[in-house]
């Protein structure tokens, strides 16, 4: 005999799985590169929309997302990017990245 309750704790937990892979087949190609890189990106080129978070209890990581040629493009860095030329930026809440 099955017992229901480990029956639905293990329905659940299949839901959440197929709502993770889900949203990550949704997001499409994400890439992580050095804080660097990302500058360079945002000083070659306007206009961009950058999402900007931060992370952290005891240091403070700054997170930078933008999408570029269909691609996504996200960075940490422990300081601030300098962020130079003519880009509208959003101050995001949060940025959740599947790992």
């Amino acid at each position: 005999m099955s017992n229901p309750a480990i029956s639905g704790a293990a329905t659940s937990g299949a839901a959440a799985a197929a709502a993770i892979a889900q949203a990550i087949k949704a997001m499409g190609t994400i890439v992580k590169v050095e804080p660097d890189v990302f500058a360079d990106l945002l000083a070659r080129h306007e206009d961009l929309l950058v999402v900007t978070g931060q992370r952290g209890l005891f240091s403070t990581v700054y997170q930078y997302l933008t999408s570029y040629k269909g691609l996504a493009f996200f960075c940490e860095s422990p300081l601030p990017l300098p962020l130079r030329g003519r880009h509208e930026l959003i101050a995001a809440q949060k940025i959740w990245i599947p790992a």
